[in-house]
């Protein structure tokens, strides 16, 4: 039924991961699917911000994402589970919506948490990827 899972988490938040891991490998074992970490690093919107950052930046952070994604995955998705790495850079809902694209991903499963006042003024990047997203969307909440 599911060929490629998207799963985006922050390396930084094990929140972010540590109800919805378990859920995306249960449904690639259940499946035979694919598995696909990704985790964005957020852009410099601001050109006023971005000038004090050197010009590699943007490189230099995604490779590091990537490694640090690479021995998340080493560690946390059981031997068995077919899995691939995304490290990718900018608005973390655009980028999350464009790689499911990308890799054509059956099912987003995404991690949430009860919204707090912020939340509703500035939106929730899982509730952006549900509202904009034309595939399946997985929410666990904590």
């Amino acid at each position: 039924m599911y060929a490629h899972i998207l799963l985006p988490i922050d390396l930084t938040e094990e929140a972010s991961w540590k109800k919805a891991l378990p859920v995306a490998v249960e449904y690639c074992q259940a499946f035979g699917s694919t598995l696909h970490l990704m985790t964005v690093v957020p852009g410099l919107d601001w050109p006023s911000v971005a000038q004090y950052f050197p010009e590699d930046f943007e490189a230099k952070a995604v490779e590091q994402a990537t490694k640090e994604l690479q021995a998340f995955s080493s560690k946390q998705v059981p031997a068995g589970v077919k899995v691939e790495q995304l490290a990718a850079y900018g608005t973390i809902y655009e980028e999350i919506l464009q790689a499911a694209k990308r890799i054509k991903a059956d099912l987003i499963v995404m991690a949430s948490h009860r919204p707090a006042l912020r939340d509703y003024l500035l939106g929730p990047n899982a509730a952006r990827v549900v509202r904009h997203a034309d595939r399946s969307v997985l929410v666990v909440r904590e």
